[in-house]
């Protein structure tokens, strides 16, 4: 029989773990603030889909003696169709909480497996509480996580909250303690972490909200979920998803803060249950939100090295979140650019783009290199270091998309002398006076316009590549994708 805590307040064991991590993120500010007595209830909604039980155990544990019992009015589990053989035999076990606390736990099974956006949907619809907090089942909450979310939405509906996320490693589940910082994506609607605004920072409070920023779990005031369409089904398994929500909250009337003073702790997970490969639903996913939300959306195309017409992602009928965006009167993504997320920068003048080769061996690119400034050939594949991208004023970008305004993309450059080219960040190219135009027409030479030698390639010692940048021989160069009419052969 699985040991099952049926007090629902601290345990010795619990209580010093809980006061370590306490101690390791130094929350004493936190700790000091007071809040209103009156707040709203707390719906704690746990997805999971073949989790050990021990660990949705643990979460539901930490909800209850970290969340102060008034304002706790649920815990939701919320099973996506798990083929783990513990959860089919003792998850109902769990209700073991409910003899101190009756109607606390409530456990949904899918009869049928429909991800991470569809699942936290349906806990949504059920939830009873004034404010929704949608966290995966591999989590455990820290003091006083719920009391800073809570005052935020009883201040504002609208605002959509993320706590600050800690990890504990899965094979020790020690902790490792994470600096606040800004969640920003680029077009690939990858998530990374940035410094903090100097706007936050001379607010000189440490507990203040920051925003803009990205939710990986998230809390909102349920109605206003609701009304803003909730999560998207249509989004495939996970992963940007997160992205699309921010992204539609803020344009239609809401915003997205992190609270420094809720800390979640994830667990990361030694392998992802849903998909091995998760290339395609990341695709899905990003063309959908693009395609939706987006303005700039072939800027996701390229980053992605997708073709902008007949681009074989179906990303599912988007009519009813079309509808949805228009009964909302949402703002642009334009609007969103200039108001919110000005680091993010539009290209608007690339001609072609994609993987870059030439008939002397057609099975290996141009790439980015391991070494920075040391441009190779390499064998084809799909990844973002043989990103290239050529502009009509003559730049060729070698590498990711960069998507900051305060970060430059590498440019192809021709030093001036020798026969080896470089890749330097552009505005560092031009500063030291480096020639980065190029004229570049598909299937012709790539030839610097200052020197007038070309790009070219030749067969090393080792029966692998190098480059030459010398007088034009009768080698050409391919590029995948073409926008606009640069690719065809009558374009001047």
């Amino acid at each position: 029989m699985h040991h099952l805590p049926r007090r629902p307040r601290v345990g010795h064991a619990a209580h010093c773990s809980a006061v370590r991590r306490l101690n390791l993120w130094g929350g004493k500010r936190c700790l000091q603030k007071r809040y209103p007595s009156q707040r709203p209830s707390l719906s704690g909604i746990l997805i999971f889909m073949d989790e050990a039980l021990s660990v949705i155990q643990g979460a539901i544990t930490s909800i209850i003696n970290w969340t102060p019992s008034q304002l706790l009015k649920e815990i939701i589990l919320v099973g996506d169709f798990s083929s783990n053989g513990e959860l089919k035999a003792y998850l109902d076990e769990i209700k073991l909480y409910n003899q101190e606390s009756p109607g606390l736990l409530k456990i949904i099974r899918h009869t049928e497996r429909k991800v991470l956006a569809a699942a936290r949907d349906t806990s949504r619809e059920v939830a009873m509480a004034d404010v929704v907090a949608i966290l995966d089942a591999h989590v455990e909450v820290n003091v006083g996580w719920a009391e800073p979310i809570l005052v935020q939405i009883q201040k504002d509906s609208t605002v959509v909250v993320s706590p600050v996320f800690d990890n504990i490693l899965f094979d020790t589940f020690k902790l490792d303690k994470y600096a606040l910082a800004v969640d920003r994506f680029n077009w690939e609607r990858w998530c990374h972490y940035d410094s903090l605004p100097k706007a936050w920072i001379d607010l000189h409070d440490v507990t203040a909200p920051v925003n803009p920023s990205i939710m990986g779990i998230l809390a909102s005031n349920r109605l206003f979920l609701g009304e803003i369409g909730s999560l998207d089904g249509g989004m495939l398994t996970y992963g940007g998803e997160n992205v699309e929500l921010r992204l539609r909250v803020w344009q239609c009337s809401g915003r997205v803060k992190v609270l420094p003073c809720s800390r979640v702790a994830h667990l990361e997970r030694h392998h992802k249950p849903y998909s091995l490969d998760l290339s395609i639903p990341l695709k899905h996913n990003a063309t959908r939100a693009a395609e939706i939300w987006m303005g700039e959306k072939d800027m996701v195309y390229m980053a992605w090295n997708i073709p902008l017409q007949n681009s074989g992602i179906d990303f599912g009928d988007v009519s009813s979140r079309m509808a949805l965006q228009k009964k909302l009167k949402c703002k642009t993504f334009d609007w969103y650019l200039k108001n919110v997320y000005p680091v993010l920068k539009p290209i608007h003048s690339t001609a072609g783009y994609g993987r870059m080769k030439n008939p002397l061996d057609e099975s290996v690119c141009l790439d980015q290199g391991a070494i920075p400034g040391n441009m190779i050939m390499y064998y084809c594949h799909q990844y973002s270091s043989q990103n290239v991208y050529y502009h009509p004023a003559g730049e060729v970008y070698v590498g990711p998309l960069i998507a900051e305004t305060d970060i430059d993309d590498c440019c192809l450059t021709h030093p001036g002398k020798g026969e080896k080219p470089t890749l330097e960040p552009c505005s560092k190219a031009v500063k030291n006076r480096l020639h980065i135009h190029w004229d570049f027409k598909l299937g012709r030479a790539v030839l610097n316009r200052t020197t007038k030698r070309c790009l070219e390639t030749k067969r090393d010692t080792s029966g692998g590549y190098m480059f030459a940048l010398q007088t034009c021989t009768t080698q050409v160069w391919t590029l995948q994708y073409t926008v606009g009419n640069w690719g065809q052969t009558n374009a001047q």
